[in-house]
């Protein structure tokens, strides 16, 4: 990665010409007197595509998932059965 390093007066005389810069990856510092106060660089791009659900790209859900759960399993959700 190119980094770029300038001075406020140079970064408000060529403003344009530094963004173009950044808009093909290169990351601008921004100084004050030869001292870093600032850095221009780019916003990471949305992905084209969303991404899928879960690790496996072709799993599918069983109908099963969307039943109640059993109710000595629910009672431990809740504390119910805590053994402690």
């Amino acid at each position: 990665m190119v980094m770029i390093k300038i001075n406020i007066a140079e970064a408000k005389t060529h403003f344009s010409r530094y963004i173009e810069s950044v808009e093909r990856g290169e990351t601008v510092t921004v100084c004050r007197r030869n001292v870093p106060v600032a850095e221009i660089r780019p916003v990471p791009r949305a992905p084209e595509s969303k991404r899928p659900v879960g690790i496996d790209r072709g799993m599918e859900i069983p109908k099963s998932f969307f039943e109640p759960l059993p109710d000595d399993l629910l009672a431990a959700f809740e504390g119910e059965n805590d053994s402690r």
